[in-house]
C-alpha cells in the first residue's frame, strides 16, 4: 500500500486539514479542519513537514495556531480499526511490519514534529480547549507555547496500550523533569492552564478571546531582536543540557566572538 503525496501545493494542505499564511518575517500555520477537532492522520502529518520544508527563508517567527474550540483531538482514531484510514498504514498494518518497516513508518511522522524546533527559526504553539495525545506532542515540538485558560494537555498513548512516538517524550522531560513527565504520561491525565504555566509547560496563559493576540505579541516581541543574535541564543540553550558548565562557557566565548565580528563587520 503507498500513501498519498502531499506536495508543495498548499491546496493539498488545506484538504488534510493545514494552511500557512506568511507575513513577512512571520509564518501562521494552522489547523483547519475545526468539524473533527484538528484529528490528526499521515495525511496531516506530511503536510506539516512538506510546510516546514518549503518555509521561506526570509521567515524567522512561526506561529502554530488551531481552528475552533480544541486544538486537536489527538490521531484519528480511524487509524485504530480493521479498514484503517484509506490509503493509510492502519494500526493493525503497522503491527504487522518487519522492525524496518514500522520504524521508517514512523519516522515519516514524526518529521512533522520535529522540524519546529530548527535552528533558523523560533516557534511558538498558541493552544486552546484539548490537545491530547499527538496534539499535546505537535505542541511540544514548538519552542514555546501560549495556552487559552480552558486548555487541556492530555498524553493518552500510555493509556491505550502504546508510548507517545511522535518526539514528545524529550521536550516534556526537559521542560518539566522526568518524574513529572513520567506521571503525566502513566497516568493521562488532564493537565489545566494553571498547572501548565507553573511547570514550566507553558509560557503564558490567557483568556480564550485573547489567545491569538498574545501569540502575535509574543512573535512581535521575538521579531525585535536581530535574528542572528536570537539563532546564536537559541542554540546555546539547546546545547545547554548536553554540555558541562565550563562548555557551555566555551559555547557563549565562541558564540559571542562571531556575533562581535558580524556587528564589527569582520569576515571570516
Amino acid at each position: 500500500m503507498t500513501a498519498p503525496a502531499v506536495g508543495t501545493d498548499p491546496q493539498d494542505w488545506a484538504q488534510v486539514g493545514v494552511r500557512l499564511d506568511v507575513e513577512g518575517e512571520l509564518a501562521l500555520v494552522t489547523l483547519c479542519n475545526p468539524a473533527r477537532r484538528n484529528a490528526q492522520s499521515p495525511a496531516m502529518w506530511r503536510a506539516l513537514a512538506s510546510v516546514g520544508r518549503t518555509l521561506p527563508g526570509t521567515v524567522r517567527v512561526v506561529v502554530l495556531r488551531a481552528e475552533g474550540v480544541s486544538f486537536s483531538a489527538g490521531l484519528d482514531r480511524q487509524m485504530f480499526t480493521p479498514e484503517g484510514i484509506p490509503g493509510e498504514h492502519s494500526f493493525l498494518k503497522l503491527a504487522a511490519g518487519s522492525d524496518e518497516e514500522t520504524s521508517a513508518a514512523i519516522a515519516e511522522y514524526q518529521e512533522a514534529f520535529t522540524w519546529w524546533r530548527r535552528p533558523d527559526v523560533v516557534t511558538v504553539a498558541a493552544v486552546q480547549g484539548h490537545a491530547v495525545g499527538a496534539g499535546f506532542q505537535l505542541a511540544l515540538g514548538c519552542d514555546l507555547r501560549v495556552v487559552a485558560e480552558d486548555v487541556q494537555f492530555s498524553m493518552k498513548e500510555t493509556s491505550l496500550g502504546l508510548v507517545p512516538d511522535l518526539g514528545g517524550t524529550k521536550p516534556l522531560t526537559d521542560l518539566v523533569g522526568y518524574g513529572r513527565a513520567l506521571e503525566i504520561c502513566a497516568t493521562g491525565r488532564w493537565v489545566g492552564a494553571e498547572e501548565s504555566v507553573a511547570i514550566g509547560l507553558a509560557n503564558l496563559a490567557v483568556p480564550a478571546e485573547q489567545l491569538e493576540g498574545a501569540a502575535r505579541d509574543l512573535a512581535a516581541a521575538l521579531l525585535a531582536a536581530p535574528r542572528n543574535a536570537v539563532i546564536e541564543t537559541k542554540a546555546l540553550l539547546q546545547g545547554a543540557g548536553g554540555r558541562s558548565y565550563d562548555e557551555q562557557r566555551s559555547a557563549e566565548r565562541a558564540a559571542q566572538h562571531r556575533r562581535m565580528r558580524d556587528l564589527a563587520g569582520i569576515g571570516d
